[in-house]
Formats: structure tokens, C-alpha cells, sequence
């Protein structure tokens, strides 16, 4: 029997279920390559799950085992659970997976949990918060259009009318959020035509995590249920700014401790070390931020219909300034720009909380702050290092990052590269609508 409740819960699944009248529970887990997956457990039979697991048949997940591997166990964990504000009989819970009673080390949660703990050993817990970016679409016989037919700004960021064509689906989450504890604090039009952006306070990262892939599974079935699609691909249009999944972070002991009200910026000695950190291995965690191939078209943009891409290029950080990797919007946190709508947040924070530890490990310097406009055209950054320009420079960059090939173990990046160089191969072997237009004549 494997999986007990955390010390500091109370209550169990089967004490929840009848304090909640709930009828099922979606025992959940999200797999390497950001999937989720579920099964539907009456609740009537959620104690002998709770002790032992869902099971699942491994390869029919992106984990790396064959399908001739033992099931897996996804075992719920109490403290995540939500309860599906418009199905209240249900609820979600996030798992951690074992195999053979064990916790199963390729599992992305449980890569987190593991650095995590690294990160309690030295006094501090980490915490985040996550700018969730998507677009709000409606399929056409080309495939996706921008759902309101209005929405055609040049310049359509914080649009009032934009915004509120859209006001059944996001005050709809808004007031789930609320319902939830969230606390949602502000949601706005973002820089492109159907793009949106709904904020709510940080916690601690592995919450944030959890609460980021609810999110994605809730606006996603709240846009179905209007006939839309809501997607967080990085760049579903060439023309138009692509989705971000900003991570705001800060580590505390017994107050925040990237806090120091004597610095020029507001951080401490090991906020900007920690920094450091994160910009000596943004190459290959750019594989975790940025995982797919159309991450980088995002990445990579020169310009889009609003005059901005409002994604980083270069290695480099500044004060409140949107056009660097890393900003410094006020004192005692920072913004990582690197990551995006694609990104597996279990991921891509256990990659950036190893780099920014080390970073403190080593008493790194992140150099001279840059106040410079990294956008303006034309302009070259010598002296800075690029961010990868294409999905297999960033795993190539991966598989040199030791310290990141060891945050992920050896099945976990096996299994990550195995898949993401496949996805690789498949995208450069297709041919495009572009392709044809520019070389059919030829």
C-alpha cells in the first residue's frame, strides 16, 4: 500500500466527499509532454484509490515505459483537490505516480516535488504566480478564426469593447476562481486580436502548478461549452503576438527572501544570484519554457500586426522593462518571460528553481542591469547571448546542461528528448502551405 495523506491534512478523500457531496473524483496526472490524464472515480470507491492508485497502462501515456511495463498508480493528493465549480458533484485532483511502489521518476510533478525539497532543505519555499495567456477561437473551413469577427484592432491590448464582447466566459472564471480561493485580481484583452489574460495570486509553486493545469482544463470546457475553442499554443497566428505563461517568483524563509528595500530595484544579494542562475542555463531551459515547435516561431518573431512580439530574444534582464528575458516589475520578485502558453509548469519551475539555486549555490552575478529597448528594430546585442532560435537548437542545449539533465533524471530526459525530437523530425518532414506557394512554380 503506497501514497499516505499529507501530514497536514486532515481529512481524507472519503471524509471530503461526504463534507462536499461530491459523486466522483477525476484523479488526475500530467504526463512529460504536458498532457493530462484522468480517470472518473465514483466516490464510493475512492478509499481503496486513495491507498493505492488509479491505475493506468503506462504507454498509452508520454512517461517512456513500453507496453509490456507494470501499471502505473496515480495516487491523489488531498491538498489539490478542486471542486468543478460548474459540475459541483465533481472534483479534480492532482496525483503523484509510482511504479511498483515507488515514486516513478519520470513523472513531471514528481521531478518538481524532488527539487522542491532540495529547496526546503536550504530554509526556503518557493512561490509563484503564472500570467495564463490564450485565445479565444471558432473553427472556420480553413481550420481557427478569431472567435468575435469585431476583434480587428491593429493595436487591440486592454481593448474595453474587446474585453467585454467577451464578459459571459470570463467573468463566468473570474467568479470560479473567486469561488475557489484564488483570488483573481485582474483579466484584460491582451496585445493580439482574441487574445486574453486572466491573473490570480501567487502560492506556493507546486500549488501554482497544480492550480495552472486546472486552469487550462476549466477555460478550455468553459469555451466548449459556448461553441469556442480557447487555446494556449505559443504563436496560432504568424501575424499576431503569441501566448505567454509568464512566471513571477520569490523565495522565502521567514519573510521574502528576495526582499532588500535598500537595493536600487528591491532585491537581495540572493535574488539577483538566483537570477544569475536562471540566465547561465536559459539555453536549455528554453527546452522546458518553450517545448514545442511553435514556441519558437513565437520566440523567434521580428515583428507582429501590433508593432511588438513581447517575447525575449536574448539573454538578458532589466528593471520593469517587457522587452528583456527577465523584468524586475517592483521590489521582491522577478518575471521570467521565457516560458510559454505550452510550457509544463512542473517543468519548467523545477528547471528555473534549479538553475536559480545553483545560481545562489555559486554566488553567481547576473551582471550590469541593461535598460536598453531590446525590441527596436535593427538593433544587435553583441556582447548577449540569443535564446535558441528552433526547438532542436533548444534540445541540443538540454542534452548540454548537466545540472538540468539531472533536475530531470535519466528517464525523465530520455523519455522528454526521445519524444520532442520525434515531434522534431515529424514537423521538418512535412510540407507546408507555404512551401507550396513559394516553390511550386519551381
Amino acid at each position: 500500500m503506497v501514497g499516505s495523506l499529507p501530514e497536514n491534512k486532515t481529512k481524507s478523500l472519503v471524509e471530503l466527499a461526504d463534507d462536499l457531496k461530491l459523486d466522483f473524483f477525476l484523479v488526475s496526472f500530467t504526463d512529460l509532454l504536458g498532457v493530462t490524464r484522468a480517470k472518473l472515480i465514483p466516490a464510493a470507491k475512492i478509499a481503496t484509490v486513495e491507498s493505492d492508485g488509479a491505475f493506468f497502462a503506462p504507454f498509452a501515456c508520454y512517461l517512456g515505459l513500453g507496453p509490456d511495463s507494470h501499471d502505473i498508480a496515480a495516487i491523489p493528493d488531498p491538498n489539490s483537490l478542486i471542486v468543478l465549480p460548474w459540475q459541483r458533484n465533481v472534483a479534480w485532483v492532482a496525483s503523484d505516480v509510482y511504479l511498483d511502489g515507488e515514486l516513478f521518476s519520470a513523472s513531471p510533478r514528481v521531478i518538481f516535488k524532488n527539487i522542491l525539497q532540495q529547496c526546503e532543505s536550504l530554509g526556503y519555499s518557493y512561490k509563484t504566480g503564472v500570467e495564463a495567456e490564450f485565445f479565444l477561437l471558432k473553427k472556420n473551413d480553413q481550420g481557427y478564426e478569431i472567435a468575435d469577427a469585431m476583434d480587428t484592432a491593429a493595436r487591440p491590448c486592454y481593448d474595453q469593447l474587446n474585453l467585454m464582447r467577451q464578459f459571459d466566459l470570463i467573468s463566468t472564471i473570474v467568479s470560479y476562481m473567486e469561488e475557489l480561493g484564488w483570488e483573481p485580481y485582474q483579466c484584460d484583452h491582451e496585445d493580439a486580436n482574441g487574445q486574453f489574460e486572466l491573473n490570480w495570486t501567487y502560492s506556493d509553486a507546486l500549488t501554482t502548478a497544480d492550480r495552472h493545469v486546472f486552469f487550462k482544463y476549466m477555460v478550455k470546457t468553459l469555451a466548449e461549452q459556448r461553441g469556442l475553442t480557447a487555446t494556449f499554443m505559443p504563436k496560432p497566428f504568424s501575424h499576431l503576438t503569441g501566448n505567454g505563461g509568464h512566471i513571477h517568483m520569490s523565495l522565502w524563509g521567514s519573510g521574502n527572501a528576495f526582499l532588500d528595500k535598500t537595493d536600487e530595484m528591491g532585491l537581495s544579494a540572493i535574488a539577483y544570484e538566483f537570477i544569475a542562475g536562471v540566465l547561465a542555463h536559459a539555453r536549455g531551459l528554453s527546452a522546458l519554457c518553450n517545448p514545442t515547435v511553435t514556441s519558437y516561431k513565437r520566440l523567434g518573431a521580428s515583428n507582429t500586426n501590433s508593432g511588438s512580439t513581447w517575447s525575449p530574444r536574448y539573454i538578458s534582464y532589466g528593471g520593469n522593462n517587457r522587452t528583456h528575458m527577465i523584468r524586475i516589475p517592483e521590489a521582491g520578485r522577478f518575471e521570467c518571460r521565457l516560458v510559454d502558453g505550452s510550457a509544463n509548469l512542473y517543468l519548467a519551475q523545477a528547471g528555473i528553481l534549479a538553475a536559480g539555486l545553483e545560481g545562489m549555490a555559486k554566488h553567481l552575478s547576473p551582471g550590469k542591469r541593461l535598460d536598453e529597448n531590446m525590441f527596436v528594430r535593427g538593433s544587435e546585442f553583441p556582447n548577449l547571448q540569443k535564446l535558441p532560435t528552433s526547438l532542436f537548437e533548444a534540445l541540443q542545449c538540454l542534452e548540454q546542461d548537466a545540472l538540468l539533465m539531472t533536475t530531470l533524471g535519466d528517464l525523465g530526459v530520455k523519455t522528454f528528448l526521445e519524444f520532442k525530437y520525434q515531434e522534431w523530425d515529424a514537423y521538418n518532414s512535412t510540407v507546408t502551405p507555404w512551401e507550396l506557394q513559394h516553390y511550386i512554380n519551381c
